[in-house]
């Protein structure tokens, strides 16, 4: 455990190489927030593939629903992440995502969210 100043590349890259340095080897995934310093030190100092953890990306999408949607908001989520093949969450997920933008989230910038992540 360390703590960084900020969650910039530069800080990631340096906490992923002293783990290397201490011995962390084989990584394939790494799960995390989105934050991109941390999607990038990934890539370089550990040659692994970066997914977007489901808690955090939930979270955020809750934050754009407002208040009066997030529980039906929190229901279609769930259904793309119960699928059992990638393909059909992948088309769950378009069903779930333009419901969603339909539904509550009312500006361009809200609704652009379910498109990029």
């Amino acid at each position: 455990m360390e703590v960084g100043t900020s969650e910039a590349e530069p800080i990631w890259t340096e906490f992923l190489r002293k783990l290397t340095r201490r011995g962390l080897r084989g990584v394939r995934l790494v799960v995390s927030d989105a934050h991109e310093g941390i999607k990038a030190a990934t890539s370089k100092v550990l040659s692994a593939t970066w997914q977007r953890c489901r808690v955090h990306f939930a979270r955020n999408v809750l934050a754009h629903a407002g208040k009066s949607g997030r529980r039906v908001v929190s229901a279609f989520i769930a259904t793309a992440f119960a699928q059992e093949t990638a393909e059909a969450a992948s088309l769950q997920w378009r069903a779930v995502a333009d419901q969603i933008r339909q539904a509550t989230l009312k500006t361009p910038e809200k609704q652009a969210f379910m498109d990029g992540h």
